[in-house]
């Protein structure tokens, strides 16, 4: 099955008009289970930033978090960076567009070679880690970018079934993981040795968010890769399958999970 290509698809289509991006950011929000989690520790995270915080979102990817975090405040500094620079230049044009280039900017970097010293209060990782090999090197060049006492937050699958990968002959979900997930203990241990010495780690998509990362991203990606007409069933699919998504959902992040497909971790340097 193929994702990224569908995920290419749908964002060229909403990437258009800068109304119908925010559209797009909108239902990501919705449907995305580990939007939920981020949102949910940036609003404790901050609690503790100064009015004008100077953020990194690393692997920015479609600009949904950067968006978000813009959002926030107009007085934090956005410096979001990705290794796709097609993105990098579509998420400029869309940012001057909508009038707020004057504290978010977008750049090319490759996390591996990333050389910042203490410049970041807090910086993001959503779904980033597990594309990259030596995640150890990005770990320590994040550690080194963040002012002492920054945080870094972190998205990323865990190798309880992420990826939806349960068996040893499973293939991705996801074509481009180089890890089908962290385990808790790994990451933890990275990170340490990176120079992080305060971290919490929580599993997120358990039973109630596999149920709903399937029935409001797997099955329709299923669909889609079998026929592009799904496309324009797509909105009443989701008309019948949000109101269960959105109460798993909250099952999911209200609710202590003791194992899950994904990890939400938060390290102070």
């Amino acid at each position: 099955m193929h994702y990224d290509p569908i995920k290419r698809t749908l964002g060229t289509a909403f990437n258009k008009r800068p109304w119908l991006r925010k559209v797009f950011y909108k239902l990501l929000n919705l449907l995305l289970l580990r939007t939920w989690h981020i949102k949910r520790e940036v609003r404790k995270i901050k609690k503790n930033l100064p009015e004008h915080a100077k953020i990194l979102d690393a692997g920015a990817g479609f600009g949904q978090y950067t968006y978000y975090m813009a959002r926030q405040s107009s007085k934090w500094e956005i410096h979001a960076v990705d290794i796709k620079q097609e993105q990098i230049d579509d998420c400029n044009e869309f940012f001057i567009k909508i009038g707020k280039d004057d504290h978010v900017r977008f750049e090319y970097a490759d996390l591996t070679k990333f050389e910042k010293t203490e410049e970041y209060d807090l910086a993001l990782s959503v779904d980033v880690m597990e594309h990259i090999e030596d995640d150890e090197l990005v770990f320590q060049n994040i550690c080194g970018a963040l002012k002492p006492g920054g945080t870094l937050l972190i998205s990323t699958p865990s190798d309880k079934g992420g990826s939806d990968v349960h068996h040893e002959h499973d293939e991705s979900f996801i074509e481009e993981h180089v890890r089908d997930g962290y385990n808790i203990q790994d990451i933890e241990s990275k990170l340490t040795n990176a120079g992080f010495s305060s971290i919490r780690s929580q599993y997120s998509y358990g039973t109630p968010g596999k149920f709903s990362w399937k029935l409001s991203m797997k099955y329709p990606i299923l669909l889609l890769n079998k026929s592009k007409l799904f496309f324009i069933l797509l909105p009443f699919y989701y008309l019948i399958s949000f109101p269960f998504c959105y109460i798993l959902n909250l099952l999911d992040v209200h609710n202590f999970q003791q194992t899950g497909t994904g990890l939400i971790v938060v390290a102070k340097k």
